[in-house]
């Protein structure tokens, strides 16, 4: 059984910064893409971002373009994945969910933007940004 468990989070004012770091566990005979999507009171889950298991590719919702870095240091810890958000907006509070998705080393990481195509899922965590 494969476990993703988030850490970081919290609140920030906005134009503040904030991170979220996300570690796979378990049966991972795969690699995976890996990524966040989040979700706000009475809306949708939506995608945020991924990265592909070589940490080579990357791919942004458009709304965090800019803002929100995801990455992978894989020579510290290839099982961690990390999401840096700068310049948080109110808009941006909402439940983040690391995801992962089975696939190859250097897959489009464009593959797991929709919620449907994500294989595991952690428990969450808030972000709660205030004006």
């Amino acid at each position: 059984q494969v476990h993703l468990v988030e850490s970081g989070g919290g609140l920030a004012q906005a134009g503040g910064s904030l991170s979220l770091s996300c570690t796979i566990s378990g049966r991972t005979f795969s690699d995976h893409v890996m990524g966040w999507f989040r979700q706000a009171p009475r809306k949708a889950r939506e995608f945020v971002a991924a990265i592909s298991w070589s940490g080579w590719r990357t791919y942004y919702a458009d709304f965090v373009k800019d803002r929100f870095t995801i990455s992978k240091d894989n020579a510290k810890n290839k099982d961690t994945v990390y999401l840096q958000m700068n310049s948080v907006k109110p808009e941006d509070t909402a439940i983040y969910y690391c995801a992962a998705r089975e696939d190859g080393k250097d897959a489009d990481p464009q593959v797991m933007a929709f919620p449907k195509r994500v294989d595991y899922w952690g428990q969450g965590t808030q972000i709660t940004v205030s004006s």
